[in-house]
């Protein structure tokens, strides 16, 4: 957090001090009954009656002022005996007023993305660079040979093998987002790109459940627990312990670019009032600009992606009124490929067995390496980076009438059992971003194809994916599963 953004003078902490207590009480206040409908408030007559009682007698006038110009305080128009102020974001102000307290203010353009970060970039381009060097330099031919017989099914064998039938698809939509991290277009018969492969993941269900595992440690490697990196090297960002002010400053040295956010608690951002909507903008990949709190920050445009864990509590296999009633539910479900599963007991055993295999050295990862090396020439390829762009070429990926032939019948399934549907229709856009996601997995299996075809096994894992997430949907009502 920014503690110096609120040029709190020497004087002036101590209402600083008795203003952020005041928040607090405020922000309580308004949640007693429940869900809080309206912004914290309080009232000029209830600080000044809380300074005189804590024998400060600096007068707070110029501090509010402050806090209205950047947005921390509005005061309400319809208070007609007592100036009165709302507080859109109370956790964030009263987490400033008390910084103030302990830390020294910050020098001149602290406003702006985090001074490092351009360094991380740096790194991370490093990294990539150094890997395909070795790639080309070293294990070319044999990384080539891999490539041509490797395919989304034969992924999915080998993470099955891994993790068994309750576990594999998740850490496989992981590496899938993965692959489809080059962005490259979708070809509808028509000839026409209608979008592109890239999208959001969100593995959204209760704490245990493997999530962390899928998103994070399979994808950057986990050397305690002796688990071999599988994804992209250097294109994945990792955010643990940043706060979604911290995440908006950084975002705006990425704009160009294209990383992988990796946020394994995106829940607690959603906790800091005021942040949903420029996190829609990030996740819709608009132009954000952020003027409340911290100054300006933007606009830029974020041409990222992010795989995030989404923590909830469930009743039961067969009771998601619990995850509804999330509003933030909505928010991820419009906008990311998003899977939701409860802890069933089956999940439960399954994560056991997983954990005992991986600490007793039962996991063989024998196609780690190999994986991440046809991972990162097939991202040089697609994203045409000068050292491979003279030998291959970047592909798109066909959209066969097919594949959505397929998937009407799957909602043709679902309306039959209700003509209220409970699932979104952007369910079947994301079945259809999946499949285009494993046709790249076959890319130098196709090297004859002017663009990637969708085959049987990419139609069916797609076709799982949708009429899974469709029963799990209608489980919240308590309909079979």
């Amino acid at each position: 957090m920014a503690a110096g953004a609120l040029d709190v003078g020497e004087e002036e902490r101590g209402v600083a001090r008795v203003l952020a207590d005041l928040v607090g009480d405020a922000d309580r206040r308004r949640s007693t009954r429940g869900v809080a409908t309206q912004a914290a408030r309080f009232t000029l007559e209830e600080l000044q009656s809380r300074l005189r009682r804590e024998r400060v007698f600096e007068d707070p006038s110029r501090l509010l002022h402050r806090l209205r110009r950047r947005g921390l305080l509005e005061q309400l128009a319809d208070a007609r005996t007592d100036r009165a102020y709302a507080v859109p974001a109370p956790e964030l102000l009263r987490e400033m007023l008390l910084g103030e307290m302990t830390r020294e203010p910050l020098p001149e353009g602290a406003y702006g993305p985090v001074p490092d970060e351009g360094e991380e970039i740096r790194s991370m381009d490093s990294e990539f660079l150094t890997r395909l060097r070795e790639i080309l330099d070293r294990r070319l031919e044999e990384t080539l040979e891999f490539g041509r017989s490797f395919s989304v099914r034969t992924l999915a064998e080998y993470l099955e093998g891994l993790f068994g039938k309750e576990l594999y698809l998740d850490p496989l939509l992981s590496l899938l987002q993965q692959y489809a991290l080059v962005d490259v277009p979708l070809v509808a018969p028509t000839g026409r790109s209608t979008g592109s492969t890239g999208f959001h993941l969100a593995l959204f269900g209760p704490a245990g459940t493997g999530k962390t595992f899928a998103i994070d440690d399979l994808i950057r490697g986990n050397p305690r627990t002796a688990v071999p990196a599988h994804g992209l090297p250097g294109r994945n960002r990792y955010c643990g312990g940043i706060t979604p002010v911290q995440f908006l400053r950084v975002g705006a040295y990425y704009t160009g670019r294209t990383f992988n956010f990796i946020v394994p608690e995106f829940n607690d951002w959603f906790k800091y009032r005021g942040m949903v909507e420029p996190l829609k903008l990030v996740m819709e990949q608009r132009e954000v600009k952020w003027e409340t709190t911290f100054g300006t920050v933007g606009p830029y445009t974020f041409h990222s992606f992010f795989s995030v864990n989404y923590n909830v509590r469930t009743g039961s296999a067969a009771d998601y009124w619990t995850t509804v009633a999330d509003p933030n539910f909505a928010a991820l479900e419009d906008r990311m490929l998003l899977r939701f599963h409860a802890m069933t007991r089956e999940r439960f055993r399954a994560v056991e067995r997983s954990a005992e295999k991986l600490e007793l050295g039962g996991l063989d990862f024998h196609l780690a390496e190999p994986i991440r090396d046809q991972l990162t020439l097939l991202h040089a390829i697609q994203s045409r980076h000068p050292l491979v762009a003279h030998r291959f070429r970047s592909k798109g990926v066909r959209l066969p009438r097919s594949l959505y032939d397929r998937l009407r019948k799957v909602t043709d399934r679902a309306l039959e059992r209700s003509a209220y549907p409970v699932f979104s229709p952007r369910l079947r856009s994301r079945a259809v971003r999946l499949a285009a996601a494993s046709a790249l997995v076959g890319y130098f299996g196709a090297e004859a194809e002017e663009s990637l075809p969708i085959g049987q096994a990419e139609a069916e894992l797609a076709e799982r994916f949708y009429a899974e997430e469709i029963r799990t949907r209608e489980g919240r009502r308590g309909s079979a599963a």
